[in-house]
């Protein structure tokens, strides 16, 4: 077991909180008064459909997932990687942190591969093989707060669109061989709730076989599904926490629902 390895946090903003700029800026006024580095994944919220339609391209989603062609992918990689990612890096950089924005391909950080169209072909979607963790870990130490749009590539150089929650589980996983790592999933929820319209009925603690048992009950259902496999495999592969909270509780240690082995 490593022992006394320095303090990070790899968080993840996403849901309507990065469709809402006051939300947003309260989030990012929050996470820059934290001391110690972090690594800031994001999602891409509603903007990317929104200018889409503006353009006269169809979104497709399939599943809850959208479905990645072509004209998809420019418009995904325009909005997640420009717009929104430099705009949290702008807001940062404004608020003493030394921000810097990424997507996969920079410095060969992410890399994927095109997810198999058999039995759904989703287009230009990537799954992530492999993180970079050492050279990660060398910008973290310089002093610099990654920020990274869910935009990664494959190795013959196409770009792919990518889960954001599984980008912020693979990249806490690889940094924890050099850090201990806490993994926030941050959302407009107060974490996982047993009754979706009762905002107060949070879940503490979920672990590998309670997950399977409200899943089979039909509690957590849809996007949940995912985010908790994600949240999972990260406390099962090294990452120290796990935790799903409300973006306004990023710097609480109390609330939220925990994710225990």
């Amino acid at each position: 077991m490593r022992v006394n390895l320095p303090k990070l946090q790899v968080i993840k903003i996403g849901g309507n909180v990065i469709d809402n700029p006051l939300l947003l800026e309260a989030f990012l006024r929050d996470i820059a008064s934290i001391k110690e580095p972090f690594v800031l994944v994001h999602g891409g919220g509603k903007i990317a459909t929104e200018m889409a339609k503006e353009l006269g391209i169809t979104s497709q989603m399939i599943e809850g997932r959208r479905v990645t062609d072509t004209a998809s992918l420019r418009i995904v990689t325009m909005v997640y990687a420009g717009w929104i990612n430099k705009s949290m890096v702008a807001q940062l950089q404004s608020k003493q942190k030394n921000a810097i924005g990424f997507t996969g391909p920079d410095a060969g950080l992410v890399i994927s591969k095109k997810r198999n169209p058999s039995p759904i072909d989703y287009g230009w979607v990537g799954d992530i093989e492999e993180v970079n963790g050492e050279a990660l870990s060398g910008f973290i130490n310089q002093g610099y707060y990654p920020i990274f749009a869910p935009i990664t590539a494959d190795k013959e150089g196409h770009l792919l669109n990518t889960n954001a929650d599984t980008m912020a589980q693979a990249i806490a996983i690889a940094l924890s061989e050099f850090f201990e790592v806490t993994l926030t999933y941050c959302f407009e929820k107060n974490g996982v709730l047993s009754n979706p319209d009762d905002d107060h009925s949070v879940i503490p603690h979920i672990n590998q076989a309670s997950f399977i048992a409200l899943k089979e009950n039909g509690i957590v259902t849809a996007g949940m599904i995912p985010k908790l496999e994600n949240a999972i495999k990260a406390i099962s592969q090294g990452v120290n926490t796990v935790k799903l909270c409300h973006a306004s509780q990023v710097l609480i240690q109390e609330g939220g629902t925990r994710i225990t082995a």
